[in-house]
């Protein structure tokens, strides 16, 4: 469905994207990733045909991204959007309905981001969270493919975000591939079926959830009593807890039985999405 090939793109002596390369196939949900100024909204504005690529192709179902055949693949939702104030919800949602052959109804598309009851409210009434809703609605409105989503939720709080990405799951059903960023690493963990991560222009990693934390990730035991002999470089002492940072936590738990240390409150813990990503592109906001 997308392909990026040996993409770089600079801006003057900034080099935003250095030979970028990668697949997505049809169906997949693919998480975006990186710090401020890592080349995301550059790979984004490349794949709507807002900017072109200085080297490398950049092929949407196998059309070039300027082209109307790869246009009339894809929909997207900016971060930012800046709806007419004075039109109605359902007339908004009506007008880009109209844009498209084979759209969804309006009031399936209102239904499923939870609309119906503001369908007659003006959009210049609307709250940020409101707004946002009528925003990822109108990208699922044409039956296309392929969903471009720049920062879903942004702005929105957690019990929002949380009920869009059900929104979201329950509107992509298997039957669109969508590529989005986002900031919010539990929106990745929750949503994506495979991540790219691009620091500095340049790929860090690209594939599913599970091999992200397997890579990168690390797992503690952390315990009220004294640590095992031997593990320098592992062990750090906080007060009267021990934590041990290991590949094998049930080897170092049973070692720990073994040689008799009395221990207490143990906890076994993962390092979570942000740990790994704050690590692998250096902590950059």
């Amino acid at each position: 469905m997308i392909r990026f090939d040996n993409v770089s793109k600079s801006y003057g002596d900034v080099r935003a994207l250095s030979d970028v390369s990668f697949d997505i196939a049809a169906g997949e949900i693919v998480a975006l990733l990186g710090p401020n100024g890592a080349g995301k909204t550059t790979a984004i504005e490349i794949l709507l045909g807002l900017r072109h690529a200085d080297e490398g192709t950049v092929e949407i179902a196998g059309h070039l991204p300027q082209s109307m055949e790869a246009r009339s693949h894809m929909a997207a939702t900016p971060q930012n959007t800046g709806f007419p104030d004075s039109l109605t919800v359902r007339e908004v949602v009506t007008f880009a309905a109209s844009h498209y052959r084979r759209p969804r109804t309006v009031d399936d598309a209102l239904r499923a981001f939870e609309l119906e009851e503001l369908a007659s409210k003006r959009l210049g009434s609307l709250s940020g969270g409101q707004q946002r809703r009528v925003a990822l609605a109108l990208a699922f409105v044409p039956d296309v493919p392929l969903v471009l989503l720049d920062e879903p939720s942004t702005g929105l709080d957690v019990e929002s975000r949380r009920r869009l990405w059900e929104q979201l799951r329950a509107s992509v059903d298997g039957h669109h591939t969508v590529l989005f960023t986002t900031h919010y690493l539990e929106e990745a963990e929750a949503l994506a079926t495979r991540i790219i991560v691009i620091d500095r222009g340049t790929l860090r990693f690209d594939g599913t959830p599970d091999t992200f934390r397997r890579r990168f990730g690390s797992r503690r035991v952390d315990y009220v009593g004294e640590p095992l002999p031997g593990r320098n470089g592992e062990v750090q002492r906080v007060g009267d807890r021990t934590v041990v940072t290991t590949a094998d936590t049930d080897a170092y738990v049973r070692e720990l039985v073994r040689a008799g240390i009395a221990f207490h409150d143990l906890r076994i813990t993962q390092s979570s999405f942000e740990d790994i990503f704050l690590e692998i592109t250096g902590a950059r906001s």
